[in-house]
């Protein structure tokens, strides 16, 4: 899986949301800042969540952005969602809709273990684990597995 830098800013864009939860909107300016994001990209990102319904916005002197959920409801795969699309896809349509012939016919079932796979990650973990720094075991268990940080 590719995660595009669009994704990885509006994920951690998103966690820093989580981390100010219950403080006044949080301006563009400071999120990007806080997270070395370019201001003119994030503000587009921004405005992809807040019509996906993740963040809301508020304007005015005292404005700027929330989570439009408690962060503990917001999952990374509902940010990578609201800019990406869905979290696994096969020319540009969802693995089970695709088919292939001879030697290549099981494969549509590696798609879409693949998918779930991500899914058993992605959607198990909120912003609000990763703004405490608190990952579900299975998700700290396999990240510290030494098979996981071989690139390949």
């Amino acid at each position: 899986m590719r995660i595009s830098a669009k994704a990885e800013y509006a994920v951690r864009a998103a966690v820093e949301l989580a981390a100010a939860s219950g403080e006044k909107p949080v301006k563009a300016e400071r999120l990007a800042t806080a997270q070395e994001i370019p201001l003119n990209f994030l503000e587009n990102i921004l405005g992809e969540l807040r019509h996906a319904g993740v963040v809301r916005s508020q304007r005015g002197a005292e404005g700027g952005f929330r989570l439009a959920r408690p962060a503990s409801e917001v999952t990374i795969a509902d940010v990578i969602r609201a800019v990406d699309g869905p979290l696994a896809s096969i020319r540009g349509g969802p693995p089970e809709d695709v088919s292939y012939s001879g030697a290549a016919e099981a494969l549509p079932d590696v798609w879409i273990a693949v998918r779930a796979s991500l899914r058993g990650v992605l959607e198990r973990v909120t912003l609000a684990d990763v703004a405490a720094s608190q990952l579900p075991a299975h998700v700290v268990k396999l990240a510290k597995d030494p098979e996981a940080w071989i690139t390949r």
